[in-house]
């Protein structure tokens, strides 16, 4: 088994237990230099990705490097280089088997007559390793184009308003709003008009940015007294793209920072394309800055549906020229419903096992493969405190005051939130929830329960909320 095979298999199943974002930002780049005797050598591109895993990820990567070469780990050392990965992969180095005279799955394997060799493995294969595409100046990634995103019934009213946008950018839905839960696309969206317009030269500028990316510069800009510089590297663009607005609720000098910015853009009409985990509504914001958002468009991505979820797949096999049929391929979409970065990753990982093997999937495989999803990464259940200060946060509420007994409107809705998760999560008795919540009557509970549970059937937005709470129990942290 080379350390390439090692490291690819690795990388599929952190692709699977981390965000997406956290997977390029420390996994990008990196792959195993030196494995023998016990000692791994791990490649990083930069200092700060080598102290990030040290401290993060160190644990999880020995154990996952053990589980799947087969050998024990004395000791992992993280080494910053760059990588060149058709360097690494033109001569793979062998990791020695615990006895000389035995041979690992994949060397059986290779030793097979061609005319044995699964005709998959002839195809070239875009492993979960190779490079992932730089970014570009504007902070957009190559990837992200219309001609990759899957429309389904669950968001093709957001991708016909982004297409809309790339064709009269400033003028059709400014700004536009797009809402949903984790990995459903809001990102991939956002990217594609910059990308769109960029190609077509409708722009000739843009930014994208995170909120937290744009909070961080405008705290450092005050910090530095660079508030100038700031101004002008945010107002002097013809397309301004945040992604996961909603952090920038309760912080008041940055919101204040943005309205102004808003202000600017739109009267000079340009594009203004904001994304976020919920609707304009349900993010705690100034009533001014609210108002603003609702002046464009304001469109939802809901989780895909099966044939939806398919055809990503089918899309995903294709880009990497893997033939997996059809009918496996409904078995993933079957037992990975989330979210596409879920499926994706699921997809990464069955690729990467089957190559170890060197064999066909088959249903049983996969099935084998995909038991562990569910328990993979941070899928514990939380406990009722967290998911009281994840429901808090996600509506901006003090959590002393969803505790308290305060009936406001503002207070009586997260607080029956959180009482239907309480319950539906952790399967919590109702008088264990109302005592949870501030020492209520379980009959509270009782109600607050079989309220949510009616609005969900109708409620879209409702439904959106809570997936986005959920998102937020299932990821790092």
């Amino acid at each position: 088994m080379t350390h390439q095979q090692i490291w690819d298999a690795v990388l599929a199943e952190f692709e699977l237990s981390v965000s997406r974002a956290n997977f390029i930002t420390w996994f990008h780049n990196t792959g195993i230099s030196h494995f023998e005797k016990g000692n791994v050598i791990i490649t990083v591109p930069t200092a700060f990705a080598k102290t990030w895993l040290e401290k993060k990820y160190h644990s999880q990567i020995l154990h996952a490097i053990e589980r799947i070469s087969g050998l024990g780990v004395q000791k992992i050392y993280y080494k910053v280089e760059q990588i060149n990965p058709a360097a690494r992969s033109a001569q793979p180095q062998t990791v020695p088997t615990q006895s000389s005279g035995a041979t690992t799955p994949v060397q059986a394997a290779s030793a097979q007559t061609p005319a044995t060799v699964n005709p998959q493995q002839q195809q070239p294969v875009r492993s979960a390793s190779d490079p992932i595409p730089t970014v570009n100046e504007f902070g957009l990634n190559p990837r992200y184009v219309f001609e990759s995103f899957i429309v389904g019934k669950t968001n093709e009213l957001a991708h016909a308003a982004a297409q809309a946008v790339s064709s009269r950018p400033g003028v059709a839905y400014n700004p536009l709003f797009i809402y949903g839960g984790v990995g459903l696309g809001k990102t991939h969206l956002l990217q594609a008009i910059g990308n769109e317009l960029l190609r077509t030269q409708k722009i000739k500028n843009c930014i994208y940015v995170t909120c937290e990316k744009f909070t961080n510069d405008f705290l450092n800009s005050v910090r530095t007294g660079s508030a100038k510089e700031f101004k002008n590297r945010y107002r002097n663009v013809d397309l301004l793209m945040i992604d996961d607005i909603q952090f920038i609720a309760g912080k008041e000098r940055t919101q204040e920072e943005f309205f102004h910015t808003f202000n600017e853009l739109h009267q000079a009409n340009k594009q203004i394309i904001l994304s976020s985990d919920r609707p304009p509504k349900a993010i705690s914001l100034e009533e001014r800055l609210k108002s603003r958002f609702e002046w464009g468009m304001i469109v939802d991505v809901a989780p895909p549906d099966l044939e939806t979820r398919i055809a990503i797949l089918e899309s995903k096999c294709n880009d990497r020229q893997y033939r997996v049929s059809k009918e496996l391929l409904a078995i993933i979409a079957t037992l990975v419903q989330n979210n596409i970065r879920e499926l994706e990753g699921a997809l990464n990982k069955i690729m990467a096992w089957h190559e170890l093997k060197n064999i066909t999937p088959t249903e049983d495989s996969i099935r084998g493969i995909l038991s562990t999803v569910e328990t993979t990464g941070t899928r514990q259940p939380k406990s009722a405190k967290a998911i009281i200060e994840i429901v808090a946060d996600f509506y901006a509420v003090p959590l002393n005051e969803i505790l308290g007994s305060s009936r406001e409107k503002r207070l009586a809705f997260p607080r029956q939130i959180t009482m239907y998760i309480l319950r539906e999560e952790l399967k919590l008795s109702y008088p264990s929830i109302g005592e949870e919540l501030g020492g209520r009557d379980h009959t509270t509970a009782m109600h607050a329960h079989n309220k949510i549970s009616t609005e969900l059937k109708n409620n879209l937005q409702l439904k959106q909320e809570i997936e986005g709470i959920k998102a937020r129990l299932t990821t790092e942290g």
